[in-house]
């Protein structure tokens, strides 16, 4: 059951690996690929120079398009009392681990200078998240082959992206792990992306998977990839259904043995539990909000999250607290970022898991056809 985008992107399944900066690996990209979907680099917090490196290693593994992910972002410019204020919130968490929380020596990678390297690249597919790009952004990427897909969380997101000449919309529903893409405010005109959005936008902007992604179809003219709470291939039916025309998996695939999670991360993926409580979003590790598992330094900090500076500048704050708890075996400092369907994850090689993805859909497919046969 070919779509417009696979047949575009020479996919054999409409499953798209979801991009997980800092969690995935070329391994894991190549091999989701090489089985059909498309695997996503993501490089929001990779530099040029290991963009390129990262890209080449995909292309080293499989001859099969692959995609890479960027956070479009500007480098922000904290003043010192706000860093102060954020360092002494962190340092009691730093000092069980006999450190000493520090200034980092920068905030965030640079987006233009990434952007550069993507356009080097040449991946069969750019993503984007946390904000929009220009038309002209968007035209030269398209005219080195590269498919643009821009993250919505809300209709009026994914116009905007329709409007820059974007190749498809990933309509991320509230249910998905990690970070929320929401990059307009309640009143911003679609044009005028220069004001950072507020709680209270990201709050209006958890929308569900099942609403976004109709009512995206409805509007769009472009496809639409369905995100957020899709773990097996009855979720893959569903969204296709809906009128998506793909599917954006990034829990699915944490528990691969080809990811780059922690250890801590693999254990507290295999505890979480069977309700959709187990996972909360918050602004305690980066300043955005994201959805993640439910740990220490979440429930002790909650009460402080309006005070939390904004991504990217808390992300590079808790980032040595972080490796510092992972290193020593232990998840509950570090972000462990998963979507409401956690409790179905499954420790699967990632060819294995596309294969079963795929039986599951078609299994599934098959179901549905034969209750609306007249019997």
């Amino acid at each position: 059951m070919p779509t417009s985008l696979t047949t575009r992107l020479g996919l054999a399944l409409p499953i798209l690996q979801g991009p997980m900066t800092g969690s995935d690996t070329p391994a894991l990209v190549a091999a989701v690929s090489e089985a059909g979907g498309l695997g996503v680099l993501g490089c929001g917090m990779r530099s040029p120079t290991a963009m390129a490196a990262v890209a080449a290693e995909v292309r080293e593994r499989t001859g099969k398009p692959f995609g890479m992910n960027l956070f479009v972002q500007s480098t922000p410019q904290p003043d010192e009392a706000t860093v102060t204020r954020a360092l002494e919130r962190l340092a009691p968490f730093y000092a069980e681990f006999g450190l000493v929380p520090e200034r980092p020596a920068q905030w965030c990678e640079d987006f233009e200078a990434q952007f550069e390297a993507l356009i080097a690249a040449r991946p069969a597919v750019a993503s984007f998240t946390f904000g929009i790009l220009t038309a002209e952004q968007v035209a030269r990427l398209q005219a080195v082959g590269s498919v643009v897909i821009g993250t919505a969380t809300t209709v009026a997101e994914a116009q905007a992206w329709a409007a820059v000449g974007a190749d498809a919309v990933c309509a991320s529903g509230m249910e998905a792990g990690g970070h929320r893409g929401t990059f307009l405010t309640l009143t911003q005109p679609a044009a005028d992306t220069g004001t950072p959005p507020s709680l209270a936008d990201f709050e209006a902007s958890m929308v569900g998977t099942l609403t976004l992604v109709t009512q995206c179809v409805d509007v769009l003219s472009i496809p639409v990839i369905a995100a957020g709470g899709i773990m097996d291939g009855r979720g893959i039916a569903g969204a296709l259904a809906l009128g998506a025309q793909g599917v954006q998996m990034g829990t699915a695939f944490l528990s691969c043995p080809e990811s780059g999670i922690s250890a801590p991360y693999r254990e507290a993926l295999t505890r979480a539990g069977t309700t959709a409580t187990d996972t909360r979003t918050t602004r305690i590790f980066s300043g955005r909000p994201a959805r993640g598992i439910v740990n220490t330094m979440m429930e002790q900090l909650r009460a402080d999250e309006a005070a939390v500076p904004p991504y990217p500048v808390q992300n590079a704050l808790t980032g040595a607290l972080r490796r510092a708890s992972a290193q020593a075996g232990r998840a509950d400092h570090v972000s462990l970022w998963a979507g409401q369907g956690v409790a179905k994850v499954r420790p699967l090689p990632a060819a294995a898991l596309v294969a079963l993805l795929a039986q599951e859909w078609q299994t599934a497919m098959a179901a549905i056809t034969s209750k609306s046969e007249p019997q």
